[in-house]
C-alpha cells in the first residue's frame, strides 16, 4: 500500500477537509481511505484498555485486540499517512483521538526506554490537512499542530507536513483562497 489516508470529519459532504483531501487525490487510486466517521471505532474504556494489554480476554476484548492489530498492520504497511484533522473546540476530532487510542500499544507501537519513550512506526511520510473556521495557526488557541506532533513523535513519525486551510467561515476571498493552497499542497502528496 502506498498512502494510507483518515478521514475524522463528522461534516460528511459538508466537510472542508474532504472537499479539500477530494480534489487533491484527484483520481488516484493508489489510496485506502479509512473514514472514521462513518465507520466509527471504539472509544477508549476500561475494556479496551484490558483488550490491548492482552492476555485471558472475553470474545468482544479478543474483537478488539483483532481491530487493533488490523489499524496497526495497515498503518504500518503505508509508506505515506495522509490525516484530515478539521478544528473542533480548539482540538481534533474525538474520531481521530479514537484511532490514536486504539494503536497506542507497548511494544507494538511504541516502547519504553532508558531514554524515554521510543516509537516504532517510523520511516513514513505524514501530512496533515487541518481546516479551521478561523485562524488559529501559530496561536495559543492552536492544540492541533502540537498535539499531532506529539502523538504521531510518540509512534516514531517525526516527517510530518502540516497543510493549513484557515478563515474557512470568514467567507470571500480569504476563504477561497486559503482552499485553494491547502489543495495545491496536498495535491503533491499524491503525485
Amino acid at each position: 500500500m502506498s498512502t494510507l489516508i483518515l478521514k475524522s470529519s463528522i461534516l460528511g459532504d459538508h466537510s472542508q477537509s474532504n472537499h479539500v483531501l477530494t480534489q487533491a487525490i484527484n483520481g488516484n487510486d493508489n489510496v485506502i481511505i479509512r473514514d472514521l466517521a462513518a465507520d466509527p471505532l471504539p472509544m477508549l474504556d476500561a475494556d479496551t484498555l484490558a483488550a490491548l494489554g492482552g492476555g485471558d480476554l472475553s470474545e468482544a476484548q479478543q474483537r478488539l485486540l483483532a481491530l487493533s492489530d488490523e489499524l496497526v498492520e495497515e498503518l504500518k504497511a503505508a509508506k505515506t499517512l495522509v490525516i484530515t484533522a478539521p478544528m473542533y473546540n480548539f482540538m481534533i476530532p474525538t474520531q481521530l483521538k479514537n484511532y490514536f487510542d486504539l494503536i497506542a500499544r507497548a511494544g507494538v507501537t511504541f516502547q519504553y526506554t532508558e531514554n524515554g519513550p521510543q516509537g516504532l512506526l517510523g520511516n513514513k511520510k505524514v501530512v496533515v490537512v487541518t481546516t479551521r473556521g478561523g485562524v488559529h495557526v501559530g496561536s495559543d488557541r492552536d492544540h492541533v499542530t502540537g498535539y499531532l506532533k506529539t502523538i504521531l513523535g510518540f509512534f516514531g513519525m517525526t516527517d510530518v507536513d502540516f497543510v493549513y486551510a484557515e478563515a474557512l467561515n470568514m467567507g470571500g476571498e480569504p476563504a477561497t483562497a486559503n482552499r485553494h493552497a491547502a489543495v495545491q499542497t496536498l495535491s503533491k502528496a499524491f503525485s
